[in-house]
């Protein structure tokens, strides 16, 4: 899938990657100095780039339990950080009171420490599959997930 691109005299094609990549620049913070990001753990690579999904921390051992494989996952008092592949946001409205942080930039200023690593998995893959995640999150806050909301024509 395509959209072709003529303006400002730049012909060509645009595929699908492309148009969510420029979406999510326009998305990131600025101010590359500030920014807060989790880090994959030492010995672990992240083929795919690193997106985070927050949520409250009282959510976080009920989302533990219901998952098939849990990848990393950092906390501090208020929040637990989920790392996923990048992009994972595509076609999802992630359930409110998650936030989902492309890049993995958490918000809060420079001076604030990190949240903690809770949970590392074995191997060498730091995700957390996206869709058993939302599914799970979806449940533990009873929200219908967007594919199965009624379509109005």
């Amino acid at each position: 899938m395509g959209v072709r691109a003529t303006s400002a005299g730049v012909p060509g094609v645009l595929h699908l990657d492309t148009l969510v990549r420029l979406r999510h620049s326009l998305r990131a913070p600025s101010g590359a100095g500030a920014l807060r990001r989790l880090t994959v753990p030492e010995g672990m690579q992240a083929p795919l780039g690193c997106d985070a999904v927050a949520m409250p921390a009282r959510f976080g051992p009920p989302l533990m339990s219901r998952l098939p494989r849990v990848g990393c996952v950092y906390a501090d008092a208020s929040q637990w950080w989920w790392l996923l592949p990048a992009d994972s946001d595509v076609s999802l409205e992630w359930p409110s009171p998650a936030h989902y942080a492309t890049g993995a930039v958490i918000p809060g200023t420079p001076a604030l420490p990190l949240p903690d690593l809770i949970h590392k998995p074995d191997g060498k893959i730091p995700y957390t599959p996206p869709i058993p995640l939302y599914l799970a999150l979806c449940r533990v806050t009873g929200t219908t997930p967007v594919w199965s909301k009624a379509v109005r024509a």
